[in-house]
């Protein structure tokens, strides 16, 4: 279980993670799918590439619209990183304790559809166990059957041995 002090680190990580693979999203896979039956590359993408900036407003007590996603800009990964680098900066300043969503919160978010556009995209690389496992303790703790949606489909069985990545996607409703 990530503590909280490392909390803040691992979001930055999993910023990075998930700047590298919006990075290697190309305009030919717009339109494919993505484990978000509802969302192709593009809807997801937007979606994961405006994460930052919410969840920094959220965090400054702003109110945000988590259903309205604005489509992706010509330079999408660039602009996730900075808003990326702003909600670091923003933890840095508060600390742990700051009001909002709780970093754990935004790692979670991040881990979960970057590993869905990982696999839209057939991304080669493995993904941070540090970083999934800091979202499925987050997850694990308050994401309760009721709480799913339609965004999170129920528990994938998974081996006991299953990868910390695989877990938090078994656990997001995922096939792994």
């Amino acid at each position: 279980m990530t503590s909280p002090s490392g909390s803040i680190q691992t979001l930055s990580r999993a910023i990075d993670q998930a700047g590298d693979v919006l990075a290697a999203v190309h305009e030919d896979q717009f339109a494919d799918p993505t484990p978000c039956s509802d969302w192709d590359v593009s809807r997801l993408a937007a979606h994961l590439a405006g994460a930052p900036a919410k969840f920094l407003a959220a965090a400054r007590g702003e109110e945000v619209d988590w259903s309205n996603d604005p489509p992706l800009g010509v330079e999408w990964a660039s602009s996730f990183r900075a808003a990326g680098d702003d909600l670091i900066h923003h933890w840095h300043e508060v600390g742990e304790d700051g009001d909002g969503p709780p970093a754990p919160m935004s790692v979670a978010e991040l881990a979960v559809h970057t590993w869905d556009l990982a696999k839209a995209i057939g991304w080669e690389r493995q993904l941070d166990e540090d970083v999934a496992q800091c979202g499925l303790d987050f997850m694990s703790a308050s994401l309760t059957d009721e709480l799913r949606g339609e965004a999170f489909r129920p528990q994938v069985e998974v081996a006991d041995d299953a990868s910390a990545v695989d877990r938090l996607a078994a656990f997001a409703g995922r096939q792994p």
